[in-house]
């Protein structure tokens, strides 16, 4: 490592500092575009309900790199490296390696016995590391991490008026409504009914994704009811504003069009907001986003995880 870098860990006042450091050192511009919102996330909001710690790495007085690591707020054996970022100038001079060796001394000594470099929902920025972003994947490459899941997110286009993602759901609706089934923005008050419904019918981390979906800023949610009953949902911007997920529908309901319906309608609001693409994250179901908006796979990431030394 460069012999002039020492390593500190930063407070949540420095949270502006961090984030425009990630706005020159994200290569691909759609995440340093959101550099600010990433840091929000992973810091500020995770840490209300995980334990977060975050290091910096500085030449003299600069701040030259940044890590982001958690603890899985479900295992404490399991942390989580979050985001990593090394001045563009400086890379390939051991910052990265530093911070990550760094970081997981400061995960094995809160509990932790496994690192992955992968995304800890409900607050995460990408599933695993992108593999555009070459030295990271090298970097976990030479310290040892194995490549165990591969996850990718699909493109929706919002850049022209006859894009797929955004055909009117008018007709749909009119259809589901002579079904008895309402199609609506979701409020606050409806999140009870909604975490309810995902708890029961899907498990994992959406409940809290929902939480923070409704009420914030860039951020929303729809969902279809039928007699006060909840047979699907579908939100955006919980963790990014131009990231759409995650949705359900009841499985009485799938093949009603319900899905398209609310996929759409959130993908209209992001459109509303000057995005231009949606990017749909960890995707499961790829037919259905490409038939429902035209989505295309596109981001692909590598998840890794490597195993402490006891």
């Amino acid at each position: 490592m460069d012999a002039g870098i020492s390593i500190a860990e930063l407070t949540v006042e420095q949270a502006p500092e961090v984030a425009e450091l990630c706005r020159r050192a994200l290569d691909l511009p759609e995440d340093a575009a959101e550099a600010g919102p990433l840091v929000e996330t992973l810091w500020r909001r995770a840490a209300a309900d995980r334990t977060v710690r975050v290091f910096g790495g500085y030449r003299e007085d600069e701040l030259v790199g940044v890590l982001i690591g958690s603890l899985s707020a479900d295992d404490g054996r399991i942390g989580h490296v979050d985001l990593v970022a090394v001045e563009p100038r400086l890379r390939r001079r051991g910052i990265g390696r530093a911070l990550l060796g760094h970081a997981e001394r400061a995960l094995a000594d809160l509990g932790a016995a496994e690192v992955l470099l992968a995304g800890n929902p409900p607050y995460y920025a990408w599933p695993g590391i992108d593999v555009r972003y070459t030295p990271a994947v090298c970097l976990a490459l030479a310290l040892g991490y194995r490549q165990d899941r591969t996850a990718w997110n699909m493109t929706a286009d919002l850049s022209y008026d006859g894009s797929p993602a955004l055909r009117s759901t008018e007709a749909a609706e009119s259809r589901l409504a002579a079904q008895g089934v309402t199609v609506r923005r979701a409020e606050p008050a409806d999140l009870p009914a909604l975490a309810a419904f995902a708890r029961t019918t899907f498990g994992g981390t959406w409940e809290a994704e929902l939480a923070g979906s409704l009420g914030r800023p860039d951020a929303g949610c729809h969902l279809a009811v039928r007699d006060g009953e909840v047979l699907g949902f579908a939100a955006y911007g919980s963790s990014r504003p131009s990231w759409f997920g995650p949705m359900g529908t009841a499985p009485a309901a799938e093949g009603s069009g319900i899905g398209g319906v609310l996929l759409r309608r959130c993908l209209r609001d992001q459109w509303t907001a000057g995005i231009a693409a949606a990017q749909i994250g960890w995707v499961g179901p790829v037919p259905f986003y490409s038939g429902s908006a035209g989505a295309r796979i596109e981001r692909v990431f590598f998840l890794y995880r490597r195993a402490l030394d006891a």
